[in-house]
């Protein structure tokens, strides 16, 4: 399928999972890396939800700059922030960043998963990195989810149309354990680490139900995608959805996503 396809299914409706990340809980390596005064572009930023967590690291005297492709999200990610000194956020494409400037460091989040073309991107992000600065791409590989107890086999079958769906328009399911590899073709990057940085939850963390209704409100906005390209009756959608919000509720005992983090040096 074409890049459009993926960008299509790559479409968020509404924004609340990703305004509800923090630098310091949804990006861990990068927290641990910022100093004030730093250069960082984050591509893929959304509502600038991490982004602002960079910023109040590198502080005025730094400049962090959001990228993201819908303009509704960055025109809200600028509202949130007017008037903070050292960071901006515009509307760009990852298959061809509009930046000139040259980055400490470059990252995105769980973006890559989302492409069709994720070589290309990652080497417009080395283009946008200093010599001797850091690449850092966090994703995920959604073949090594764990819940326990298994899910009910309505949501399970939903999951593995859900990545049919995504593998059928270009998208790699398994993007976290092939960024190392990308990032080594390039032929630029040295040093390249890989982290884990597993998401974990159990019932008895107070936000184990928020946490692990993620999947629920995948099965809404995306399944309802899913039913319009044929993947999944509606029927199956809504059971599923159900099935699951259900076993959150009285069941569910851990959930864990397989969530690397791979970082490497600009030579």
């Amino acid at each position: 399928m074409s890049d459009e396809a993926a960008k299509r299914r790559a479409v968020l409706n509404h924004s609340g999972v990703i305004d509800a990340r923090t630098l310091a809980d949804s990006h861990r390596r990068l927290a641990e890396l910022i100093r004030p005064g730093m250069r960082v572009l984050d591509i893929g930023c959304g509502t600038g939800a991490i982004t602002r967590g960079i910023a109040e690291i590198t502080g005025p005297e730094g400049l962090v700059i959001g990228i993201d492709n819908d303009p509704d999200w960055i025109a809200k990610a600028r509202a949130e922030m007017q008037g903070t000194a050292g960071i901006s956020f515009e509307v760009g494409d990852i298959y061809d960043l509009p930046l000139e400037q040259q980055f400490d460091i470059v990252t995105s989040a769980r973006v890559l998963q989302w492409l069709s073309r994720p070589y290309t991107a990652i080497e417009q992000m080395v283009k946008r990195v200093r010599s001797g600065g850091k690449l850092l791409i966090l994703d995920y590989n959604h073949h090594r989810i764990e819940w326990s107890p298994p899910i009910p086999s309505s949501m399970q079958s939903f999951y593995n149309a859900f990545l049919s769906w995504r593998s059928d328009a270009g998208m790699d399911n398994e993007m976290a354990d092939h960024l190392a590899e990308l990032m080594e073709r390039t032929g630029e990057l040295n040093d390249i680490v890989s982290l884990s940085q597993l998401e974990f939850t159990q019932r008895q963390d107070p936000d184990f139900i928020h946490k692990a209704l993620i999947w629920a409100e995948v099965a809404d906005f995306k399944g309802k995608q899913m039913v319009q390209d044929g993947y999944i009756s509606e029927q199956d959608r809504a059971r599923a959805e159900r099935d699951y919000r259900l076993w959150v509720q009285s069941q569910g005992e851990y959930q864990q996503m397989y969530l690397q983090s791979v970082e490497a040096t600009k030579i």
